[in-house]
Parts: C-alpha cells; sequence; structure tokens
C-alpha cells in the first residue's frame, strides 16, 4: 500500500523509514539549516527507488542556482526518469519540472511547479522550489502569488505551515505591500521563531522603508534565531551590513564583510554574490579594498560556472574588475556572450540584462562613466528580469548615481538622489549622495 506525507500528498514508496528522512530533510531545507542534502541521501542509498527522494534531491539543485551542482542535478533528474513506472503522477510531474529546469527552459520548468500546486496546494517541495524559481527569474508577482494560491489549502495545524507564511511574507514585500509583508513574517514567527526567511522578509521591508535602526535592531534581537547553521546566515548579516552601511558606519561594515561575510561563507554561490555586492557598495564610495577584492576573484574564479546565470556572472565581474584583473573579467565578458547566443532563459536574461549590466560596469572602472549612465538609466527599469530582489539591484541604481557625478550631470544626479531620499530620507549615505549632486 502506498504512503502519504503528513500533508496528504501521495508517495509511490512503500517504505515508512524512507518516508520519514524525507519529512526531516524537508523541514531542514524549508528552514536552510543542517544537512537535508545529507538526509535524502541517506535514505536514497537505502531505497534507491524512492522517487520522492531524487525528486527532493533535485529540487536543490535547482535552487543552488549554480553550474557547480548541475552535474548533481542531471543525475538526481535521471534517476527519477529511469522509476517512471513506478512513479505516481505528482512524482512524475516533478521529474518533468526537474527536467525543464535541466534543459535551460526555466519559465517552462516553474510552470509545471504551479501545475503541480494547483492540484496539491500542500506539496511544499513544490512550493519552495518554485519560489526560489521565481526569485531567480525576478517574477515578483508570482514571489508572493504562488504561495497566495494555496493558503486556502493550509490551516495552522499543519506542519511548517509557518515555512509557508513566510515566503508569503516575502512575496507580498517583493510587491510593495509592506504592511502586509511584515505583518505575515511577524505572523509565520509567532509559529516558528527560527525561522530566517520570514526574518529576512522583515529585514527586506524594513531596508526598503528606510527603517535603518529598526533593522539593526530587529535582526540584532534575532540574531540567535538566524546566525548559526543556517544557509541564510550570511545573507542575514549582509542585510545587517546595509543598515550600518546607511548610517554610513564604513568601519564596521568592513569588520563584518571579513568575520561574518567572507569567514563564515559556506561555499555556496549565494555568499559569494553578497560579498562581490557589499565590496562594490564600499568601492563606490571610495573606499581602496583591493586586497579583499584579490581574494573575492580568486575565489570566484576557482568556483567556474561562468555563463550558467546572468545574475551571478555579474556579481563574478564585479570582483575580477575590483581587483583589477582585466583578462579574467574579458573572459567572463566573452563566456556571457557565447551564452547569450543560446535559447533557453537564461540566454534571453544574459542578452537583455547581464551583458548590459556587465559593459556598463567595465565602462565605470574604466572611468567612461557617461557611457555607464546611458547604459544604466534605463536598464535600471527591467534589471528585475535577470533576477534577485529589489535590495540585491539597487547596487546598479547605486552604480548610476555615482556614475552621474563623477560625469557631471548635476540634473539627473539631483534627480536620482532625490527618488532615493523620497524612499529613505533617514540614510546618511543617501543625504551625502544628494549633497554631492547640489554641489555639482
Amino acid at each position: 500500500m502506498a504512503l502519504t506525507d503528513s500533508r496528504g500528498n501521495p508517495v509511490s514508496t512503500h517504505n515508512p523509514r524512507s518516508l520519514e528522512r524525507y519529512e526531516a530533510a524537508q523541514s531542514l531545507l524549508h528552514g536552510y539549516y543542517g544537512d537535508p542534502l545529507g538526509v535524502i541521501d541517506a535514505a536514497l542509498a537505502e531505497d534507491p527507488a524512492f522517487v520522492m527522494g531524487h525528486v527532493m534531491r533535485a529540487g536543490m539543485m535547482i535552487t543552488a542556482s549554480d553550474k557547480c551542482v548541475e552535474p548533481m542535478l542531471r543525475e538526481s533528474v535521471q534517476a527519477a526518469e529511469s522509476l517512471h513506472a513506478i512513479a505516481n503522477e505528482r512524482e512524475r510531474r516533478h521529474t518533468a519540472a526537474a527536467r525543464a529546469w535541466l534543459d535551460g527552459d526555466l519559465e517552462m520548468s516553474l510552470r509545471r511547479y504551479a501545475d503541480i500546486l494547483i492540484d496539491h496546494p500542500r506539496d511544499t517541495l513544490a512550493l519552495q522550489v518554485g519560489h526560489i524559481g521565481d526569485f531567480l527569474l525576478g517574477r515578483s508577482a508570482m514571489l508572493r502569488d504562488r504561495v497566495a494560491g494555496i493558503l486556502p489549502a493550509w490551516d495552522i495545524r499543519m506542519p511548517d505551515f509557518g515555512y509557508v507564511l513566510g515566503m508569503h511574507a516575502f512575496g507580498l514585500e517583493e510587491t510593495n505591500l509592506y504592511e502586509e509583508a511584515e505583518a505575515q513574517g511577524r505572523r509565520a514567527l509567532d509559529m516558528n521563531r527560527r525561522d530566517p526567511w520570514a526574518i529576512h522578509a522583515v529585514a527586506h521591508v524594513m531596508e526598503m522603508q528606510g527603517r535603518i535602526d529598526d533593522g539593526i535592531a530587529w535582526l540584532t534581537s534575532r540574531r540567535d534565531d538566524w546566525a548559526s547553521d543556517n544557509m541564510m546566515a550570511v545573507h542575514n548579516w549582509w542585510h545587517l551590513a546595509l543598515f550600518h552601511l546607511d548610517h554610513d558606519e564604513v568601519q564596521q561594515v568592513l569588520a563584518m564583510y571579513d568575520q561574518r561575510l567572507r569567514e563564515e561563507a559556506a561555499g555556496q554561490v549565494l555568499d559569494l554574490i553578497d560579498a562581490s555586492a557589499m565590496l562594490w557598495r564600499l568601492m563606490l564610495r571610495g573606499l581602496d579594498v583591493t586586497p579583499r577584492w584579490r581574494d573575492l576573484a580568486g575565489v570566484w574564479q576557482a568556483r567556474g560556472g561562468a555563463g550558467y546565470y546572468a545574475f551571478n556572472d555579474v556579481h563574478a565581474l564585479m570582483a575580477y574588475l575590483g581587483a583589477g584583473d582585466s583578462q579574467a573579467a574579458r573572459a567572463l565578458i566573452e563566456t556571457m556572450e557565447a551564452a547569450a547566443q543560446g535559447a533557453g532563459t537564461n540566454a534571453m536574461m544574459t542578452r537583455e540584462i547581464g551583458l548590459p549590466v556587465a559593459h556598463a560596469l567595465l565602462a565605470f572602472v574604466q572611468e567612461d562613466y557617461g557611457r555607464t549612465v546611458a547604459l544604466l538609466r534605463d536598464l535600471r527599469l527591467i534589471t528585475h528580469r535577470f533576477g534577485g530582489s529589489h535590495a540585491q539591484r539597487d547596487v546598479l541604481v547605486l552604480t548610476l548615481i555615482e556614475a552621474a557625478l563623477r560625469d557631471g550631470a548635476r540634473n539627473l544626479a539631483k534627480a536620482l538622489t532625490a527618488e532615493r531620499m523620497a524612499l529613505k530620507p533617514a540614510s546618511q549615505g543617501n543625504r551625502r549622495l544628494a549633497a554631492r549632486a547640489a554641489d555639482l
């Protein structure tokens, strides 16, 4: 007799132990804690025909957004496909969704995960993979609506409901529904105070509303809930550093970069993205962080994986440019140009956003500020198409403003800094930029 998981979803396995391990891995995955991959690998070692184990493993590789794990994604997809005859309908659909991602059709993959949720609204694996996929493709409305569509099927008695609300909170924030987002994030944390995604969603609200002191207090007071044994730890440290940077507390930010963003990095590409983005912000302020750039560029180069996801490529390029490694920068841009010739989703993202951004950053370090302005001024309106959050993509707006200031484009600089002051008047960094624009 086939089993069902704790949310009522059917699984083809007849092995209760495999299902128990799957449930344990799923909770770790939702909370970004521990080693969910190790747990599911142990289940598969004991039960190689455990289809949901293979599709969970594939989902983990998808959310990593990293070419380095593509061989593991391929292995998991092929293993699940080989079990087609014994898989149930839901498992086959998971396999097809992961296959689409592996084949480079990221939009089709997310459509298939959405279709699973229509018929199985308590499938939190499909929900989380789809949610992170929406983030990677910059689909703000779907970050919200993918979760909203399944909420009527849930209630407080169901396992991991708090994690569902945490995902909804982030989607609400990314669609500028800040009050609703904060309320939903706090509700999620009432159910599970150690939900780093919900903590992070509320931090995003405070970042976007310019509530700098609230943001520092929020992340500092909840540090015990997010800073240990968690894949979100470095990213939440990055958010805390952003708040301190808004207060012009540069030495504190540098210490946080050295002791948290770099020393505690777990090797995942998100940690490198955070490091690049923070150093670029510091560089825009005129700080010489060359030794840190060289260290980071070496890590990016050793990792490889260029041409897989444009958002990653842009942040690797920041490191190469900051380190003064023109050869690595040129090679990366050439790889991006080759990737842009493809037919998949990333090819489109690279053509439309990644490459123009890359050329804008290159122009900036070459002190061709007029070209940077020309490229980024209109591009900033569509950068969501290559993924990331509003807070992450803001580094490009800061680059545009700095380029306008250095190019002497007084009226444009005044307009751009006025936009920032309207949103975050308490930011000392914004005040400084506005004062520079006024003095041109």
